[in-house]
């Protein structure tokens, strides 16, 4: 089992450390998947028991120069790896003017993501900082725990309004609750809401428009024949919310999300070269 990379390209450089910091900021251990052509980042609390999962998808070309990796064995050419974010983000605040960062999985005394920060330097020779970041190999035998989460059947599926303008509605809305019901149609309408005994405050958002599933597989089965104008809910934790549209710091090309009346809030947010699948539980 090996892996070594290699990042020189600076914009790839910075690309790649505000994805790990968004990660870092949704979860405090998560998966680290490694494929001959893909990474991901998997956070695989159980939904059913009220917990949020993500799965984070990167394809290496788009950020690494080499990359190189050797799986469990052949016919299972991929490595997992149990990680502390934050570990990383910390390990890459120090290359963002580096000329070049390698990683490598090394087995000192524990396995670690040994992260080496090539620093430009005035004299001939560079300076490297090195960061050990220690990993749990896991095993084989448990991978499939790690599978990505299947799309539920939507009621609605609608694009997102701007995250910052979200951002900044959800975080004036966490002061007066620790809930939002979050609703949507198929005409592109959306509200945010909280409601409690002192008060009710809700958010609207319209022409926000609706991505065309229905035609292209057919899988948003309970949204056809829908009411366009009846609206799908979900209750949910508002600090899970806030903690998706805090942790942002890519904007995404493309942002939507799909709910399941009563049962969940799926959210999807693609860039050019990241997509970012988030669940968050609806609450009874």
């Amino acid at each position: 089992m090996r892996f070594r990379a290699k990042i020189v390209d600076l914009a790839c450089l910075n690309n790649f450390s505000r994805v790990i910091n968004t990660i870092a900021k949704l979860a405090k251990t998560c998966t680290l998947r490694l494929t001959v052509c893909k990474l991901y980042f998997i956070l695989s609390d159980k939904v059913a028991n009220g917990g949020v999962s993500m799965w984070c998808e990167l394809c290496q070309g788009n950020f690494f120069d080499e990359f190189q990796m050797e799986g469990v064995a052949a016919d299972y050419n991929e490595i997992y790896l149990e990680l502390v974010p934050e570990n990383l983000s910390r390990a890459l605040k120090t290359a963002h003017s580096a000329k070049a960062v390698k990683m490598k999985l090394t087995n000192k005394h524990c396995p670690c993501l040994r992260v080496a920060v090539e620093l430009p330097s005035l004299s001939s020779s560079s300076r490297i900082v090195t960061h050990d970041i220690p990993v749990g190999v896991i095993p084989r035998r448990i991978w499939n725990d790690f599978r990505e989460p299947t799309v539920p059947d939507f009621d609605v599926s609608i694009y997102l309004p701007v995250l910052k303008t979200m951002k900044s509605v959800v975080e004036r809305m966490k002061n007066l609750s620790n809930f939002i019901v979050i609703e949507a149609n198929l005409s592109g309408e959306m509200n945010l809401k909280i409601e409690t005994d002192l008060v009710s405050v809700t958010t609207h958002f319209k022409d926000l428009g609706n991505p065309p599933w229905a035609s292209e597989d057919g899988c948003q089965s309970s949204a056809q024949g829908r009411d366009l104008e009846s609206m799908a809910e979900a209750h949910i934790d508002i600090k899970k919310l806030q903690q998706l549209l805090a942790g942002q710091q890519v904007n995404p090309t493309k942002a939507l999300c799909n709910i399941v009346s009563k049962r969940i809030v799926h959210f999807i947010l693609l860039h050019e070269d990241v997509s970012l699948q988030y669940f968050i539980p609806a609450l009874a």
